[in-house]
């Protein structure tokens, strides 16, 4: 029997509101808001594409236009207020419109 405690993981699906989509400066908030959880993995998704969201040229890479469906990964101690702070950026269409 397997004893190794569990990181607590929260998974988010978003979608992409603002009108231009993850460009340069949403990327940008993203990796600034990622970071700001040392302790936590933090990833986005789009299909078969899984990048790390503390990396701007991986978040770059996403196609990441409006109206596209992506899903942030959360992992460690703070996951969840980590996928709520990300989420958060998605519902205030990155502070754009």
């Amino acid at each position: 029997m397997d004893q190794t405690p569990q990181t607590p993981e929260t998974v988010r699906d978003l979608v992409v509101l603002n009108r231009y989509g993850i460009h340069a400066r949403p990327a940008a908030l993203l990796v600034k808001t990622a970071a700001a959880f040392a302790d936590e993995e933090l990833y986005l998704a789009k299909g078969d594409i899984t990048v790390n969201a503390k990396s701007i040229m991986g978040l770059l890479t996403l196609e990441g236009h409006h109206g596209a469906r992506l899903r942030v990964i959360a992992r460690g101690p703070r996951a969840e207020e980590a996928a709520d702070a990300i989420a958060d950026l998605f519902r205030q269409k990155f502070f754009e419109d």
